[in-house]
């Protein structure tokens, strides 16, 4: 006689929590088919109906089936598995955290590595490793930052990231800069190409063929982006530059430009020449923030996806290469979202100093 398989009714609760399984990126796919299982057993079908539907045997299906008529939920979540004792506790990892965090290494390295820490702790390098990974510990990374002095800093983060979030209306926000000394460099022996297995390959040397200056300026809203090369980058070419976003933007619209400190954009000639076009409104980045300009993420872009692994042998070449990129770009242009209000900026960096106020400098 064969016998009925245990009914199966769920709770509110229950089924909840087997649908918020099935849409959880991060479920396994084991737990994904348990779900499946069991809320299609809930649905009043047999076990070879689930089975012919969902791809598995019947033997599955009776199994979880069975295992959440008498565990529920927690039936479906796998057990834990044997297997040998922690070999590292708890307190040996605390004393690497803290030992990698606060002391130099004895031999006078610079920073620890796997190999010194783990002499020094008595662990494996793999162990090491895997602490270091788990807290996102690094000491073979270091990066720069330097926090503005700016008397107006506050007043200034305001202004740019106001102007950022909440443009005004019937205006053009432009965030400009200059990339100056763009080096057109040819490496001294042919590129190898990228096969498989083998990434391309470039000589380290190079020789140089002169520099051009890039001045551009990022609509905002957009991502499109107006630019120019000058050989120089003196108050007299930022001066033609302004020319050429001047003739660029229709009549109609106020300008606002997002500008960092550089001398070469408060000259006299350049005050004169903003009086007589009042459209043109300024708003600089405080000093040493130059990240509060967005058309230096746009750099950023042209030097990973163009310049950095380019080769030219003469300037006219490199300003030639740049820009054609320049005009690929503004065919499908993608702005770059500024997200963080000011308050935000503000009281992170707060914290960052309250963090290193006994830090000795």
């Amino acid at each position: 006689m064969v016998s009925k398989p245990l009914p199966l009714e769920l709770s509110d609760h229950e089924r909840r929590v087997l649908r918020g399984w099935l849409r959880k990126q991060t479920a396994s796919q084991a737990l994904v088919l348990r779900s499946r299982i069991v809320l299609a057993c809930a649905e009043g079908l047999a076990n070879a109906r689930v089975a012919d539907d969902l791809g598995v045997s019947r033997e599955t299906v009776r199994k979880w089936r069975s295992r959440f008529a008498a565990d529920r939920l927690e039936g479906l979540v796998d057990r834990p598995r044997s297997g040998p004792p922690r070999r590292i506790t708890d307190e040996q990892v605390e004393a690497l955290v803290s030992r990698t965090l606060g002391q130099t290494p004895p031999a006078g390295d610079s920073h620890w590595s796997t190999r010194s820490m783990a002499e020094a702790q008595g662990m494996s390098q793999s162990a090491v490793s895997r602490i270091w990974r788990a807290f996102g510990l690094k000491p073979h990374i270091v990066e720069t930052w330097k926090l503005s002095t700016d008397p107006q800093f506050v007043s200034k983060v305001r202004d740019v990231v106001g102007i950022y979030l909440s443009p005004p209306e019937n205006a053009l926000v432009l965030a400009v800069d200059e990339k100056s000394q763009i080096q057109a460099l040819d490496r001294t022996q042919p590129v190898l190409p990228m096969a498989p297995a083998t990434p391309a390959k470039m000589t380290h040397d190079y020789v140089r063929h002169g520099t051009t200056s890039l001045f551009a300026a990022l609509d905002i809203a957009s991502g499109s982006v107006i630019a120019q090369h000058y050989r120089r980058h003196r108050h007299q070419e930022f001066l033609r530059f302004l020319k050429v976003i001047d003739a660029a933007v229709p009549q109609h619209l106020e300008l606002h430009l997002v500008l960092d400190n550089y001398a070469t954009h408060k000259t006299e000639p350049v005050k004169k020449w903003l009086l007589r076009h009042p459209r043109f409104h300024l708003h600089f980045t405080p000093t040493s923030a130059s990240w509060l300009n967005l058309v230096e993420r746009w750099f950023a872009e042209l030097t990973s996806r163009k310049l950095r692994r380019s080769a030219h042998r003469s300037v006219v070449e490199l300003e030639r290469d740049i820009r054609g990129w320049i005009n690929e770009w503004n065919k499908n242009p993608k702005p770059f979202i500024w997200t963080k209000t000011a308050d935000d900026i503000l009281d992170t960096l707060a914290a960052y100093c309250t963090r290193i106020n006994d830090s000795g400098h």
